[in-house]
């Protein structure tokens, strides 16, 4: 029997968490597959990993890892990624935004070839207007930006992978982790199940307007050097610029002489370079500091402890 792994990372989703495992151990128990539940607590300050023992203690299925600390979502994900066995995985939210009642949905192409399924949020007439008008900008921004990867709109990480892309998606360890373009970027044979994604079972969103503002920035940085061309295409074109404008006042003081000297456009020019040069000097310095964490080469995380239901030589759970 096949192995299909669900994982689930979580930061302080202990008011939603045994409402998620009900549904979804009601779904996965009619399909006719081996399950493993992998929970990543990823440093809640809740009681999100006393309810995640409840649930290890009930069902021999689940396993709990416990990292040392916040580490973030995408790297929780990863950790979750890393811990699965099965021959399939399916990563999704604790708050219930991803259905487990579309797993049979997805598993269903999963057989039928597909090594890569994902879930595509028909509407996203729960979020705010300007969040969906943020997402809107950053899918066609990213696909202008970032050549040959075309990131899937309105998919989250809600999705299938196979076992070999999920080991080609895993052999990437970078640390600036953009899941969805990692996701994207493997490749292999993909399909797409749509669904209508529902209101946040409990709790409240862990993202804000800044966090997205940051999560977009890593998105772009880590499929595109698009920016970096930028600056030259600028600098280029401000050059030009300025050669064109002295070869205008060379030609205009021979012709008509010197007139009254523009102290405010001279100000105005070093005003506006000065501030397009500290702008790319912070686009430099966020590839920069990007190369810095690389080179470091430290772990992506830590494991303080990790929890599974075991049994001894006479059968009782331990």
């Amino acid at each position: 029997m096949k192995t299909i792994s669900i994982v689930v990372p979580m930061y302080n989703e202990a008011e939603v968490l045994p409402k998620m495992y009900s549904e979804l151990t009601a779904t996965i128990n009619a399909l006719d597959y081996g399950f493993e539940i992998v929970l990543v607590n990823d440093g809640s300050r809740d009681d999100t990993v006393q309810e995640a023992l409840k649930l290890v203690e009930k069902d021999e299925r689940v396993l709990l890892v416990d990292l040392s600390r916040n580490f973030g979502k995408e790297i929780a994900l990863t950790a979750g990624l890393d811990k699965a066995s099965g021959d399939a995985v399916i990563p999704m939210d604790a708050d219930l935004q991803d259905p487990p009642t579309l797993i049979p949905d997805l598993v269903k192409k999963w057989e039928e070839g597909y090594q890569v399924v994902n879930a595509k949020r028909i509407s996203r007439d729960a979020d705010s207007f300007m969040k969906r008008t943020s997402a809107a900008i950053f899918y066609r921004l990213f696909r202008k930006l970032s050549g040959k990867t075309e990131i899937p709109e309105n998919v989250g990480d809600f999705r299938l992978l196979d076992r070999q892309a999920l080991d080609s998606l895993l052999s990437m360890r970078e640390h600036h982790r953009f899941m969805k373009g990692l996701f994207a970027y493997v490749g292999y044979r993909q399909a797409t199940v749509e669904y209508e994604r529902p209101i946040r079972a409990a709790g409240e969103t862990k993202f804000n307007y800044w966090k997205l503002w940051n999560f977009s920035l890593e998105g772009i940085t880590s499929f595109s050097i698009a920016p970096l061309k930028v600056s030259t295409y600028l600098g280029v074109a401000s050059a030009a610029f300025a050669f064109l404008y002295g070869i205008y006042i060379f030609v205009r003081t021979v012709l008509i002489g010197e007139d009254v000297p523009g102290f405010p456009t001279i100000v105005v020019l070093v005003t506006f370079l000065g501030g397009v040069q500290l702008f790319f000097l912070g686009v430099f310095g966020e590839y920069m500091g990007r190369m810095f964490n690389e080179v470091k080469n430290r772990p992506l995380y830590f494991v303080a402890r990790e929890y599974r239901q075991t049994k001894n030589d006479n059968g009782d759970k331990e």
